[in-house]
Parts: C-alpha cells; structure tokens; sequence
C-alpha cells in the first residue's frame, strides 16, 4: 500500500478516535460509529492501532459486538432511543416547515428502529 494512503488511512483513524472520545463525554456526539469508523480505517493504515481499540477496555466490546454479531448492546439502544426521542422533540418545536420537519422525524423514526432491531451480543462482556 502506498504511504500516503496508509497515512490518510491513519490519520481518519485518529480523527475518528479521538472524536469517538470525546463522544464518550458529551451526551450528543456518538462514540461507537467513531469507533467503527476508526477501527476500519485503522485496519487499513495501523492494524496495531485496530487491535488497541479492539482490546481497550471502554471502547473494545461494542466493537467487538458489532463486528461479530452485528449487535448493539441494550444501554446503548436505550440511551439511542432517548436521545432520538430529544431530538425529535426539538424538531418538532423549533422547525416551522411541516414537511421539513415531519420528513426529519420520520427519518429519526427509521433510524430508531433500525437500532432497536439489531440484536443484542449474545456475550455480556
């Protein structure tokens, strides 16, 4: 692989960890979808990296579930379905076109029932 693609590689990797953390400590910012993206990237540029990830203790399991089982562990789905039901109601209050906001909702919808029907790791890790 060339360097400046195993490099661009790298780089999304840390870019995506690091907000990945940062979505750890603010409630709006996801953590997992940062942390598969960093992990993909990751195994492209630095798989040592990938297996940091893989194996670290906060960030490691959901990946390791979602690798594996393509499952979202059930806090996860609960704290999705809060946070969509937030955001839907913000849309609903502060959007003033009706079709503009009902679209949102309704992809907020689709979105949380996507998640809520993935299915949970069969291993509690």
């Amino acid at each position: 692989m060339p360097a400046v693609r195993r490099l661009a590689y790298l780089v999304l990797a840390w870019v995506s960890f690091a907000t990945g953390v940062v979505g750890a400590f603010l409630p709006l910012l996801p953590t997992t979808c940062f942390m598969l993206l960093a992990v993909w990237a990751a195994s492209r540029g630095s798989p040592r990296f990938a297996a940091w990830i893989r194996e670290h203790p906060r960030f490691g399991p959901a990946v390791l579930a979602w690798e594996g089982e393509r499952a979202i562990p059930r806090h996860a789905k609960w704290l999705s379905a809060v946070m969509l039901a937030a955001s839907m109601l913000v849309l609903a209050l502060t959007v003033s076109l009706w079709w503009l906001k009902l679209s949102l909702i309704a992809g907020l919808c689709l979105v949380g029932v996507w998640i809520v029907s993935r299915p949970e790791p069969a291993v509690v890790r």
